[in-house]
């Protein structure tokens, strides 16, 4: 793990400590050579330096340590600010413009791949089980014009990541149908 704001921090330590080169360049984790170059002042000359003691990455302690020995390598001391989880990527944006076509790739779904779970129809077509279902039941608001499409053809999903869902579902049903060439209501 690396410092906050490395470049700054390399600043700090070059102007605040007698640390080599090669110790400031591993503890921020650049080349030595940026780090001497930062200290000849030919690279970052308006960075204000960020002292990594004030804000809890290091000890004086340790920085003292490793100056006296040349060949000690700073260690970033654990942080005692619990961090935020990342988030997930969130749904996939899908244009105005395709999301009446969802209801047409999901019949088309149905038709052709029955062995799809309705997860793997959410995660390809980025809709919802509702909708999913209100297709199945022909409860869907928009029922008398659906017409089953290709979601592939429709630019709704790439024509791998509907392989790989198909490949799961015949895993795990034992089914054996692929990705038909060319569907019948396509065809013409």
């Amino acid at each position: 793990m690396k410092p906050l704001m490395p470049k700054a921090t390399a600043v700090w330590l070059i102007d605040k400590t007698s640390l080599s080169f090669e110790q400031i360049a591993d503890f921020v984790g650049m080349h030595a050579l940026e780090v001497q170059a930062i200290a000849d002042g030919e690279v970052a000359q308006g960075i204000v330096g960020y002292d990594p003691v004030a804000n809890g990455q290091l000890t004086r302690a340790e920085i003292e340590r490793s100056e006296r020995d040349p060949s000690a390598r700073l260690r970033l001391q654990e942080s005692t600010v619990a961090l935020p989880k990342p988030k997930g990527k969130g749904a996939r944006y899908i244009p105005v413009a395709k999301r009446n076509e969802r209801p047409d790739a999901i019949a088309w779904l149905l038709r052709n791949f029955p062995q799809l779970s309705d997860p793997q129809v959410v995660k390809l077509l980025a809709t919802t089980k509702e909708t999913i279902q209100k297709v199945r039941d022909k409860t869907h608001p928009n029922t008398a014009n659906i017409k089953p499409r290709d979601p592939v053809t429709l630019g709704l999903c790439t024509q791998g990541a509907l392989n790989e869902a198909v490949a799961a579902a015949n895993a795990r049903t034992g089914a054996t149908s692929t990705t038909p060439a060319m569907p019948a209501d396509d065809a013409a």
